[in-house]
């Protein structure tokens, strides 16, 4: 594992596949949240997830959770939810909002891995364009949403939240939606959990998961994919 004062030195991790030292992937501490850290970070398989008081911790957990786009469960409730609900989903309108929301929602932890500092270092990510966001509004009212990180063609979720009900699973469905039509496999969910896996989310080893994300980081969506737009969601 590379130490604080390493990492802080050099742009660089070890391998993600060293990670199997730690039985919950941890894999090096340190550093910092530069967009370029980041991006190196998220195109190997890494992702931090540290509290407030710890350090920047760096993870690459197997299994890894992915969810493959046509393995997405829609449920018969929320087909007719979809064809029924006048929500509004759109891209990219409001993403400073969204992770806003995603960092500051009661959750039933009481706490939140999306610190100050990851909220800054990702909204510097949006700017630069690779950190993007899907918004559910009712009329003028954001209710739920989502934001992630885009590898080639690889949607790297990070966090979700919603108001009011099925408001997520919306954003969910418009996001498999979205990236189906672009010709993407999967979405990277980085750790399973009962909600994720009600959606479709799976587990596959971290060398599959890598063989996965190699091949997909070598393609790039349609450049005008995440421009500001109003997305129809499919009735």
């Amino acid at each position: 594992m590379l130490t604080l004062t390493k990492l802080n030195q050099q742009l660089v991790f070890p391998p993600a596949d060293m990670a199997h030292t730690d039985p919950n992937g941890l894999l090096a501490f340190g550093g910092d949240l530069s967009a370029k850290r980041l991006l190196l970070a998220y195109s190997s398989g890494i992702f931090p997830w540290f509290s407030q008081a710890e350090p920047i911790m760096w993870w690459s957990p197997d299994p890894r959770g992915i969810l493959p786009l046509d393995n997405f469960k829609c449920s018969k409730s929320l087909k007719k939810f979809a064809r029924n609900c006048d929500y509004t989903i759109t891209i990219n309108n409001v993403f400073d909002q969204v992770i806003d929301i995603c960092a500051t929602i009661p959750r039933n932890d009481s706490g939140t891995w999306i610190t100050d500092d990851m909220v800054n270092a990702y909204k510097n990510l949006h700017k630069l364009g690779h950190a993007h966001s899907v918004e559910v509004w009712s009329e003028d009212i954001l209710v739920g949403g989502l934001y992630g990180i885009i590898v080639g063609k690889v949607f790297c979720g990070e966090s979700m939240f919603h108001k009011v009900t099925n408001a997520s699973k919306i954003a969910m469905l418009s996001l498999v939606e979205l990236l189906k039509s672009q010709d993407a496999e999967f979405i990277d969910c980085q750790m399973q959990n009962p909600h994720l896996a009600s959606l479709g989310c799976i587990e596959v080893t971290r060398a599959r998961f890598l063989t996965m994300l190699q091949q997909q980081s070598q393609q790039s969506f349609k450049k005008d994919v995440w421009q500001p737009q109003t997305l129809n969601l499919t009735k």
